[in-house]
């Protein structure tokens, strides 16, 4: 019986329930036969057959309840069955729930991609007005240039020495504070920067990327008004899930402590910078790269805000740290120097800054190769500490070694039919009073211009810089070169270097710092990959 299916024990119970009701006819009519002869019995008989009709009312009975019990069993067996047609629908409804789910899952991850690409594009249009009100300004800087030689080069020494303070230790390579009052808030920290110096040496969680992708971008726009309450609101979130002493709880104080430093709220950036150290610490260890990114972090805030002193030695137990994980010779140790010798150079430092530029720029070129744009930055941080201390000779050396060595990567050898722009900005200064006015850099030298593309923003900012320093030393028209030829190149967005006949224009960006010294964040030196997404949330293993 054990090895019948359901279908045959209802069918089974069914001739059951026939035979019974035979069965009970049955003894129904022998029991109406044997009341019918009663009355023709003797006494003897009479009670016999009241016995035997005694014994059928009893097997009556049994056959009666086999019946019901029988019927209980068929309607249990009716019941299972409609059970399991409701049990089968609820499958298939489970089904095209888990269906629709997907399917609103994929709606939601379209979503997602669309409001991405939605914020990016609303990025483009903000950097192209930008880039309008760049070109507008251009206009009006051709317009400035009719004024005396004199006056142009005091404007230019006094941005001069705006930028080598706060300016200088800004966030990151690409940032450009406004230091003078144009607006409420410095510009907005770019964010790869952001990113990188928030969650450096730690990696992000999968669950945590999204929130933390938005939180970056609405910042690099300037939208604090939306990334704040999404970042307070992760906050709230990750202490109620994961406690307060948790890295996730740090990386997203990090993150907001810089975009409270975008909005100039020092005091509760330092606060908030100082919380997620001692969760790091706690966490992570007090030699661990996500400690050093945070002290780095901290140590940038406090230069901003004019506090060096307090701020050198937060930056040089980063360089310890750094060292200590990633060796003496690393490229992240290298821009823990950097940073270090400007804070130095802020208190007149000169030694150390001179020891600590030679170093990293060492490391540099020995890890990354000469034509790394960090060494070309390093030098131009260098030439600056040079000229604070009247060393124009050693700063105009290094300057044309950023020229030259750029005219070489894209041209080769320099030599007589192929020359440096430096040294043919010299040659003008030499020969003007053989020639009369040599005339400022023109389209009609058709054999100077050839365009080539460059990544590396720092060669037109050493065009700028050695232009300044000739006018310095009187060589107005070999500054006038260099100076109108960045300006051109700044007109048409490209940067300048020599060529195999002259003046070449390079596409790329323009620094209008005079002297490039900064402060660079917590970023990894292994290219776009880790420099940018750790905006995407990826792990930076080279802090």
């Amino acid at each position: 019986m054990s090895g019948m299916t359901q279908e045959e024990i209802l069918q089974s119970t069914r001739t059951v329930v026939q035979g019974l009701d035979a069965l009970k006819e049955e003894h129904e009519v022998i029991r109406q036969k044997l009341l019918t002869t009663a009355d023709v019995l003797t006494n003897d008989e009479r009670q016999l057959m009241e016995e035997k009709a005694s014994i059928i009312d009893k097997n009556l009975d049994s056959i009666r309840l086999g019946i019901e019990e029988a019927q209980i069993m068929m309607a249990l067996a009716s019941h299972i069955q409609n059970l399991e047609a409701e049990k089968q629908k609820f499958k298939a409804q489970v089904r095209r729930l888990c269906q629709e789910n997907a399917w609103l899952r994929d709606e939601l991850n379209s979503t997602q991609q669309q409001l991405q690409q939605s914020a990016q594009q609303v990025a483009q249009l903000e950097e192209e007005k930008k880039h309008l009100e760049f070109m507008n300004s251009i206009k009006k800087f051709d317009e400035d240039q009719v004024n005396d030689n004199k006056e142009n080069y005091a404007a230019e020494s006094s941005r001069n020495d705006t930028h080598s303070t706060l300016q200088e230790l800004g966030f990151g390579p690409d940032e450009e504070d406004d230091l003078h009052g144009a607006g409420q808030y410095a510009q907005p920290t770019p964010a790869n920067a952001m990113a990188a110096s928030a969650s450096a040496g730690y990696e992000i969680p999968l669950r945590l990327r999204t929130l933390h992708n938005l939180v970056i971008q609405y910042a690099a726009q300037g939208r604090y008004e939306v990334a704040v309450p999404l970042c307070k609101q992760a906050l709230e979130d990750l202490e109620k899930n994961s406690g307060h002493n948790h890295p996730d709880v740090a990386t997203m104080l990090n993150i907001l402590a810089l975009v409270y430093r975008d909005q100039n709220k020092y005091k509760e950036a330092a606060n908030l910078l100082n919380e997620a150290l001692a969760i790091r610490e706690k966490c992570l260890g007090e030699d661990h790269p996500a400690v050093a990114a945070t002290l780095n972090n901290l140590a940038v805030l406090y230069g901003k805000r004019g506090k060096y002193k307090e701020a050198e030695p937060l930056c040089k137990r980063a360089l310890e740290i750094r060292e200590k994980v990633l060796g003496q010779d690393h490229p992240d140790v290298a821009k823990q120097l950097n940073n270090l010798a400007l804070l130095c150079q802020n208190q007149g430092k000169y030694d150390e800054v001179e020891k600590y530029y030679k170093r990293a720029l060492e490391i540099y070129e020995s890890k990354l190769g000469p034509d790394d744009p960090n060494v070309a930055k390093t030098k131009n941080n260098l030439s600056s500490a040079y000229l604070k201390q009247g060393k124009y000779k050693e700063a105009e050396e290094l300057y044309k070694q950023i020229l030259t060595r750029a005219h070489e990567r894209e041209f080769g050898q320099i030599n007589e039919e192929n020359k440096a722009i430096w040294q043919i900005a010299e040659e003008r200064e030499d020969n003007k009073h053989k020639s009369g006015d040599a005339g400022t850099y023109q389209e009609n030298n058709g054999s100077w211009h050839k365009a080539v593309k460059t990544d590396n923003p720092a060669v037109t900012t050493t065009l700028k810089n050695l232009g300044a320093l000739y006018r310095r030393q009187g060589k107005y028209q070999a500054a006038e070169t260099l100076e109108d030829a960045a300006l051109r190149a700044k007109k048409q967005g490209q940067p300048v270097v020599g060529g195999p006949h002259g003046v070449v224009e390079m596409t790329g960006g323009i620094d209008e710092s005079m002297i490039q010294s900064r402060m660079t964040t917590s970023t990894s030196t292994s290219g776009l990959k880790s420099r940018l997404f750790n905006a995407l949330g990826l792990q930076s293993g080279t802090q």
